[in-house]
């Protein structure tokens, strides 16, 4: 099976922050399949690290008012392009992000507070047909069970 995996998961500092969220049951998850790893954010040309930004109004932008929404645009259709090109099956997305964000994103406050949503890559894969699968949802499945 062929696997896209935001790409902080799998250990690379990709993250805002210059960190990464890897994650053992990801790692666990995706063993014995074909994986690619992707971070649309720097795709699209966002250096690491980066100030956060969250959606405000439908406009990906930092807390300082900079928009950035070009380039999580831009990373995100790259990073899409690489997924339909390269045939993935499924994709494992972080949690909350704008970019990735698959069941909710912060609410564009800076606060901490989570809305019901999804980041910009999420919601391009999805509308491509390909399953995508928040990260705080894998369970101990298989990865031909979560296709189900």
């Amino acid at each position: 099976m062929k696997v896209l995996v935001s790409a902080c998961l799998l250990g690379e500092n990709c993250k805002y922050n210059g960190t990464n969220n890897y994650n053992n049951k990801v790692m666990e998850f995706i063993r014995g399949n074909e994986v690619t790893a992707v971070c649309p954010e720097v795709l699209g040309g966002l250096n690491v690290p980066r100030k956060p930004a969250e959606i405000v109004d439908g406009m990906i932008m930092t807390e300082d008012g900079i928009i950035v929404d070009k380039e999580f645009r831009e990373g995100a259709a790259l990073a899409l392009r690489q997924a339909v090109n390269g045939k993935i099956d499924m994709a494992i997305l972080q949690s909350r992000s704008p970019s990735c964000g698959v069941n909710q994103i912060y609410d564009g406050t800076f606060s901490g507070k989570l809305i019901q949503g999804q980041g910009v890559f999420a919601e391009m894969l999805k509308t491509a047909g390909i399953k995508v699968i928040d990260v705080e949802d894998i369970q101990n499945d298989s990865l031909e069970q979560s296709l189900i």
